[in-house]
């Protein structure tokens, strides 16, 4: 006997309840409230970098760094932001609210974060930095190629250049800087800082302290039937863990959640599980460094003081790099994967470092060949360790690069770029919002223009 059919209202009234039903589950599996959280603590937490450390305009870091993010974009129509004091508020239709507070001498804070009084003495304890005047570039060349790299295209994404610096031979052959930057503002690094990871983890092998071979020493895979025992350091700089913890800055991924709304990113992002066997697989997340992060404050002991006392005795001091802060999570890890300052000059010591061999001023810093393993490519990928890597033949390079050049890079066209046969450092740091690749064509411009000016002697030319 044939079934009855539905009159057509109740099926309508069946698919809406349907519909609902699936909407409420995904709003409860996605949380978006939580996104909106995020979103204004990542708001907030930018201009607290930009208006209390680099010293800026509210205006200006809010269209530069702010309303420019295709993530924040959709959002400025609701969003109102308050610098009251110290800290910065950022709030979206009153209902969702972030507030960053700054602290001299140390950075910004979320309330997750907020600093110990013993992490901010030790932060004010820091010699004072000196000052330092600019370096004009003599050659007409080289002038030329610094008035090249600061032009805003005549269409597309501003570049918002802040400041560049070429070392040569060791030496500042030429610099400049935007309206309200100096040679001494300190500039956050985004991913610039996994490379100050990476040699604070090198400075630690040398000392015989880590074994980057060696199962990484994180307590949630101390049990050697846990597949997560076998990863190593190495392959946690190298961004091939295995972990399955995807960095998308979507607001609900793993990463955006780590970044914004957790106290203890080290743990947070070692509780992740496998997604395929150490070794095997190259995926780029900020989880990895944030595990490494945990494992040099495990290995100091001590918490942020202690890192703070190292970071800057072992490194910073040696190679002259006097703007440097550096900011801790909860847990009192550095959040190495973001949160590092430094001014331009910093950042072209940093890369000089690595271009030396990890020698500064006669003294070795780095393991011997330290350097040059952060220039190996990972898996064919264009990483090595803690560093991007156009060094040697693979299936992917970058047009323009020479074959030996590696770089750290970060979010918004942070760069430092070390080419070895050319005895060249470049940083350029703005806030180029142009992802996924923020201006590398402008880079790779301002690279063969730089060395068209000064390197023409070099083997490469």
């Amino acid at each position: 006997m044939k079934e009855p059919s539905l009159p057509i209202g109740r099926i309508i009234l069946r698919l809406l309840g349907l519909a609902i039903v699936a909407l409420v589950v995904l709003a409860a599996w996605k949380r978006p409230d939580r996104a909106l959280n995020i979103a204004m603590a990542s708001a907030s937490e930018t201009l607290c970098s930009g208006v209390f450390v680099s010293h800026l305009d509210e205006k200006r870091v809010f269209d530069e760094s702010v309303a420019s993010q295709p993530g924040l974009h959709p959002l400025l129509r609701g969003m109102k932001t308050v610098v009251d004091g110290n800290t910065v508020t950022v709030r979206w239709h009153g209902g969702f609210e972030a507030k960053t507070t700054y602290y001299p001498g140390y950075g910004c804070a979320l309330p997750l974060r907020t600093p110990s009084e013993a992490t901010l003495a030790a932060a004010r304890a820091l010699p004072p930095a000196s000052a330092e005047p600019p370096v004009q570039p003599g050659d007409a060349a080289m002038q030329a190629a610094m008035a090249t790299a600061f032009a805003e295209p005549a269409q597309g994404p501003r570049r918002n250049v802040h400041a560049i610096v070429v070392l040569h031979r060791g030496q500042i052959v030429a610099e400049r800087y935007a309206d309200g930057f100096t040679a001494e503002t300190p500039q956050i690094g985004y991913s610039l800082s996994k490379s100050v990871v990476h040699a604070l983890v090198g400075i630690l092998v040398r000392q015989h302290r880590l074994d980057i071979a060696a199962p990484a020493p994180v307590a949630a895979w101390r049990d050697a039937a846990d597949p997560r025992h076998a990863i190593t350091i190495d392959q946690l700089l190298r961004m091939e863990s295995g972990l399955d913890f995807p960095e998308a800055d979507t607001g609900f991924d793993p990463v955006s959640r780590m970044m914004f709304a957790t106290r203890d990113m080290a743990a947070y992002a070692a509780a992740a599980p496998l997604a395929s066997p150490p070794g095997t697989r190259w995926e780029y997340t900020s989880g990895n460094t944030l595990i490494v992060s945990g494992i040099i404050r495990d290995t100091l002991g001590g918490g942020a003081p202690a890192l703070l006392a190292f970071a800057h005795a072992e490194l910073f001091k040696p190679l002259g790099m006097e703007h440097v802060l550096m900011e801790f999570d909860g847990a009192q890890s550095l959040i190495g994967s973001t949160r590092v300052y430094a001014s331009a000059r910093d950042w072209a010591r940093l890369g000089q470092l690595y271009l030396d061999d990890g020698m500064a001023g006669g003294q070795r810093i780095l393991p011997e060949g330290w350097a040059a393993s952060a220039g190996k490519r990972t898996l064919g990928a264009l990483y090595g360790s803690g560093f991007w890597s156009n060094v040697g033949q693979g299936h992917e390079s970058i047009d323009g690069f020479p074959s030996d050049a590696y770089f750290a890079s970060g979010k918004d066209g942070q760069r430092v770029v070390i080419v070895p046969s050319d005895q060249l450092v470049i940083v350029r740091l703005g806030s180029t919002v142009d992802p996924p690749n923020y201006d590398i064509k402008g880079l790779v411009k301002l690279l063969a223009d730089v060395r068209s000016a000064c390197c023409k002697n070099s083997p490469a030319n």
